[in-house]
């Protein structure tokens, strides 16, 4: 009989999950596909850090249910990052309807997404906070695998 504990996740491992992603109401936000495994390394920004935690300490095999509030996932809508744009700012043959999602390039060269909430005939306004903010999410992961 070995006295070798089970493996668990740590701070620092790679491991490989099975997961799905959904709203309280169970709209489905993201998952993997059956018999698909997310495999990656605590830490590396693969998943929200707070996700991260919620693994810290499960076997493979054990699947856990977590019920993320904005707080702890994707924050809150924060009425600052809601900007009016000159329609002139967009490319003339750019065809926009509100709910589209546009990437805008930032100062330091990354990309963030917008999505168009009023179009009008000399501007546009686009709410730049993520489509996650204010909701409370449910995270459901099965540890597959710890790979170190």
């Amino acid at each position: 009989m070995s006295n070798k504990l089970p493996l668990q996740v740590a701070e620092d491992s790679e491991i490989g999950i099975s997961f799905t992603l959904t709203l309280i109401d169970e709209t489905l936000i993201d998952r993997t596909e059956p018999g698909e495994i997310f495999r990656f390394q605590m830490g590396d920004g693969s998943l929200l850090s707070n996700l991260e935690e919620l693994l810290i300490g499960l076997e493979v095999g054990t699947t856990g249910k977590f019920f993320v509030s904005p707080d702890d996932g994707f924050g809150f809508p924060d009425p600052m990052n809601v900007h009016t744009l000159s329609r002139a700012e967009f490319p003339i043959e750019m065809e926009l309807k509100v709910g589209d999602v546009v990437g805008f390039d930032t100062p330091t060269g990354d990309e963030v997404p917008g999505m168009v909430m009023e179009i009008n005939e000399d501007d546009i306004t686009v709410d730049f906070n993520h489509p996650l903010a204010g909701e409370t999410i449910v995270f459901e992961a099965k540890i597959e695998a710890i790979y170190s």
